[in-house]
């Protein structure tokens, strides 16, 4: 006895397993005092490091900062100038620079 093939809506779906809420790394939110060149850009108040960056960003977008033409770069105007230490670095090397300026 030939079986009928399901339609995509005759199909059973599987509930996924249940989705584990993840939890952020503890040394990511412990506050980090930023330098005073830092400061001068996020405020000398300690922060997480991700409110640190995502405060950089804001910085960045709102002083119209991003490259135009790649925008993975970063061009420094004279507060980030003292933070970087050069003209011009990648989003990438930000995070690291940004690093050597909170305890």
């Amino acid at each position: 006895m030939a079986t009928a093939k399901k339609t995509p809506a005759e199909k059973t779906v599987t509930a996924p397993a249940a989705a584990k809420k993840r939890s952020p790394n503890p040394a990511f939110m412990k506050p980090l005092t930023p330098s005073p060149q830092l400061a001068a850009v996020v405020g000398a108040d300690p922060l997480p490091r991700t409110e640190i960056v995502k405060k950089l960003w804001a910085y960045i977008k709102k002083n119209d900062l991003q490259d135009k033409v790649n925008k993975r770069n970063i061009n420094a105007d004279a507060k980030l100038h003292e933070v970087f230490g050069k003209p011009q670095v990648t989003m990438f090397e930000m995070t690291k620079l940004i690093s050597q300026h909170v305890k």
